[in-house]
């Protein structure tokens, strides 16, 4: 009985891109896992109790002679988004508090999917109201009742 030794060499580089693969595979399976069995789940229970026709609405603001738009973007149950559109340079520049009004508005907005109990503070009330009316009409378009 003679033992023959077998001595197997790997490169550092094949090692590391077949580790890197099956990581990749991994987080693959989950992400569809998670994307179809949730999917099927919620499909069914949201087409009974739908509170938005799923798109993107447009409120106009006009701020002096600058006109620009508020985009809410909502599928059939939530808000998905909410975002400034054909705003200039001039109008970012002449009332500068008006992205981080918006900003704080949709976290609020995102995290209860509601504009009712709203809270901002008091140096940015008028933006923020000016803000919100834009949202609520936006979200009256998409509406189902």
């Amino acid at each position: 009985m003679s033992a023959k030794t077998k001595i197997i060499v790997l490169h550092m580089k094949e090692v590391i891109y077949t580790i890197i693969f099956v990581v990749l595979a991994i987080l693959l399976a989950i992400l569809l896992f998670l994307m179809f069995g949730k999917g099927k789940l919620s499909g069914t229970a949201a087409s009974s109790a739908a509170l938005y026709h799923a798109g993107i609405y447009k409120s106009p603001i006009t701020l002096g002679e600058n006109t620009f738009d508020v985009e809410v973007t909502v599928d059939e149950n939530q808000i998905l988004s909410i975002a400034m559109t054909n705003l200039s340079e001039a109008t970012t520049a002449m009332y500068p508090l008006i992205e981080p009004a918006l900003d704080a508005l949709s976290s609020q907005i995102y995290a209860s999917q509601s504009t009712e109990n709203i809270t901002y503070s008091e140096e940015n009330k008028y933006t923020s109201l000016l803000l919100l009316d834009a949202i609520n009409t936006a979200l009256e378009k998409a509406r189902t009742d």
